[in-house]
């Protein structure tokens, strides 16, 4: 009986770290995410709008 209960209490180390180990994971993730979002949105607001449309708005005649 008592080997099955030290088991037990391994596994339930076991788990634990892997939570912590996926919490850390999700975290890092989430936060290079952010960094990428605001890195984006600083590029973004530097460039120089001009107001003219990229394509043209009427297609040329043969």
């Amino acid at each position: 009986m008592y080997p099955e209960y030290e088991i037990s209490q391994y596994r339930s180390a076991e788990l634990l770290r892997q939570a912590e180990h996926e919490r850390l994971v999700r975290e890092t993730l989430r936060g290079r995410r952010a960094a990428r979002r605001e890195a984006v949105e600083g590029t973004a607001e530097s460039e120089a709008h001009t107001g003219r449309p990229r394509r043209h708005r009427f297609l040329r005649t043969a």
